[in-house]
């Protein structure tokens, strides 16, 4: 396993996919293979925008609580989303506008969000719903195959046994399965 790479997750997001990027790089010339994304939360929206990025580099992805689908969540979650922003622009003005951390920033990070997963990259969505944080509903895919339920917290996602127990048998799986090459 390799840490992300992308440090505390209040940053730009372009910033943090960029950095997540050069770790899945590292990675994969490394060991010579495609890498296995795990992402929590905001790590799987970052993740999935590094897997859109490098989907030659990725072999799956596994996102816990992450609200791929849009942003609804905890009215504290947007305060902080608001805390953050302020504090970047001031350490960096010069780098980010007025447009960053919010709905119309354009960069390649906000704007991947829409899009879909490469063709062929597996992806399973992890999310409870009795979560908190965000709504579970946001975390799902529209195939309920692709999407696994637990019982438990946002945040204690990351401690549930339930969800190791499902990441095991992911990827073991993963090398039974056929991964089709995901398309550029």
């Amino acid at each position: 396993p390799y840490m992300s790479g992308i440090g505390w997750n209040a940053e730009c997001l372009n910033t943090l996919v960029e950095r997540l990027a050069g770790t899945i790089e590292a990675a994969a010339k490394e060991t010579g293979r495609r890498v296995h994304l795990i992402g929590h939360s905001l790590g799987g929206i970052l993740a999935r925008g590094a897997a859109q990025r490098l989907p030659e580099r990725v072999a799956s992805l596994i996102t816990l609580g992450s609200p791929f689908r849009g942003i609804c969540a905890h009215p504290l979650v947007f305060v902080s989303i608001d805390r953050v922003g302020e504090m970047v622009r001031r350490r960096r003005p010069e780098e980010l506008g007025e447009q960053c951390f919010t709905a119309v920033c354009n960069c390649d990070a906000v704007s991947s969000l829409g899009n879909h997963l490469p063709t062929g990259l597996p992806h399973v969505a992890v999310y409870s719903r009795t979560d908190g944080i965000v709504d579970w509903k946001v975390c799902t895919h529209d195939d309920s195959e692709l999407n696994v339920e637990v019982q438990g917290s946002h945040i204690g996602m990351v401690f549930n046994h339930a969800v190791y127990s499902l990441i095991a048998e992911w990827l073991a799986g993963s090398a039974h399965r056929k991964i089709s090459p995901a398309a550029p």
